[in-house]
């Protein structure tokens, strides 16, 4: 009922974040908190988005599932549930159930051993099963040895090296990546949604149901289910083990420091795109727990799993200095 002071945009202009009077048409979309103008595109997963009249238009393709295990024994399922389980043993982390209706068929086995005094353990080698056992991969820090079961001339395989990563990927749709130390991250078609069991979880696009043991219940606790997929039933089982931070009080403080990258600036542009609070706290304790040697391992592992996250959606993060976490590249090409 009465004049009031301030201003406000022309009829047909609307008011922008930064204060400015634009048309409607020239109105941003937003993704992750992040602005984007008209005609800008992103990435998602492997799909393309186009900002057109402030919505995302995205192409639908299929994309890849990925399962992600790193450091001292942190998984990231194909659906996206993250947990930690420690067990000195030989651990299914993907199979394909023997119900599917794929084509290939294939298991993977990851033996994981302690990597310092508290308990924690890191995956050190990597067993590949192909098709119903006749080929049998062997992963280790210095070479792949190859067993053959059976008469199949095909190879259903192929081995190469991308960076410090081996590759092996298979014709029925599986890549599996390791820096032939501690991260393995396994890619799988989306052919075998639901057809598939482990540690990396069922890839059915529900992580609640993800904690499946070999008995295929569902169940809430972490060890029951970890447990469950022990390759061998002679192995102990798993047990909670203490914060490692607070074992080796000595190594707190140093480790909160050297996380601390994942916080900085340096990520700055992947931090809208992937929450990097659980892979903070995921370095930090590797760093506390790593105390029988490869401090640095133990670290830049943890920093290379947030980077390779940033990765998958595009955001590509140059971390690495001559003092921290160096690569020599010359000797990688």
């Amino acid at each position: 009922t009465q004049c009031i002071s301030g201003c406000m945009c022309p009829a047909g202009l609307v008011l922008d974040r930064n204060g400015v009077c634009i048309s409607e048409e020239e109105c941003p979309c937003i993704h992750n908190e992040a602005m984007y103008q008209p005609g800008e595109k992103i990435s998602v997963d492997c799909n393309t988005c186009i900002c057109k009249n402030r919505k995302w238009e995205c192409t639908e393709d299929q994309c890849l599932g990925t399962c992600a295990v790193y450091g001292d024994g942190h998984y990231n399922t194909f659906d996206d549930k993250r947990f930690s389980f420690n067990g000195n043993c030989e651990y299914t982390l993907v199979q394909v159930l023997i119900i599917s209706n794929t084509n290939g068929t294939f298991r993977v086995i990851t033996e994981n051993i302690p990597c310092g005094n508290t308990g924690t353990t890191c995956s050190k080698s990597i067993k590949v099963f192909l098709e119903v056992r006749s080929y049998e991969l062997i992963l280790g820090e210095e070479h792949v040895s190859v067993i053959k079961r059976g008469q199949n001339d095909e190879v259903p395989y192929t081995v190469r090296y991308m960076g410090m990563y081996l590759v092996i990927e298979t014709t029925s749709g599986l890549i599996l990546m390791w820096d032939k130390k501690t991260s393995i991250f396994i890619k799988l078609s989306p052919d075998f949604k639901g057809q598939i069991c482990g540690l990396c979880g069922n890839y059915d696009g529900n992580g609640i149901n993800d904690f499946t043991t070999r008995s295929q219940s569902v169940v809430e606790n972490v060890l029951e289910f970890g447990n469950s997929w022990k390759v061998s039933s002679t192995c102990p089982d798993a047990y909670s083990i203490k914060d490692p931070c607070s074992t080796n009080v000595y190594r707190k403080s140093w480790s909160e420091k050297q996380c601390s990258i994942i916080n900085s600036n340096v990520f700055a542009a992947c931090h809208s795109q992937v929450e990097p609070a659980k892979y903070y706290q995921a370095c930090v304790t590797d760093a506390c727990a790593c105390d029988t040697g490869g401090d640095c391992d133990c670290f830049c592992t943890a920093v290379a799993a947030y980077a390779q996250a940033c990765s998958e959606v595009g955001v590509c993060i140059a971390w690495r200095t001559p003092s921290i976490c160096p690569l020599f590249c010359d000797y990688y090409n």
